[in-house]
């Protein structure tokens, strides 16, 4: 009987975990970013949210790596601007991973996600 060893075996990714569940949302997002030497702002719409990130539809062609100013205002917040990372992409659906946000702009959102419907 052969044993399999853990470190060898191959992985397959479960796309199902994720770290933070997303919750469905609806808002525009304004996403920056530097497009051919050029600094741009593009008009977006959110899908969804979470505490780690957010999902945006944005008619833009983005590859896995960039790194874009994001801004949007949520409920009872105000105004954000964050940093963030493209992680995925399912055509103009794009994942977006917060960078460095600050303890204060994680609680809040941890407040602001709950009550929302889950998307996962």
């Amino acid at each position: 009987m052969a044993s399999s060893n853990p470190k060898t075996a191959p992985q397959t990714p479960d796309r199902r975990r994720r770290r933070h569940p997303r919750y469905r949302t609806n808002f525009p997002v304004t996403v920056g970013l530097l497009l051919d030497n050029t600094y741009q702002r593009l008009e977006g719409h959110c899908r969804d949210l979470s505490e780690a990130g957010i999902g945006i539809l944005l008619a833009a062609e983005l590859s896995g790596g960039e790194v874009a100013s994001l801004n949007f205002s949520l409920p009872n917040s105000g105004p954000w601007e964050l940093r963030a990372v493209v992680r995925h992409r399912r055509g103009y659906h794009y994942g977006f991973e917060f960078l460095s946000p600050s303890k204060e702009q994680k609680e809040l959102l941890a407040g602001c996600v709950q009550g929302l419907e889950r998307a996962d």
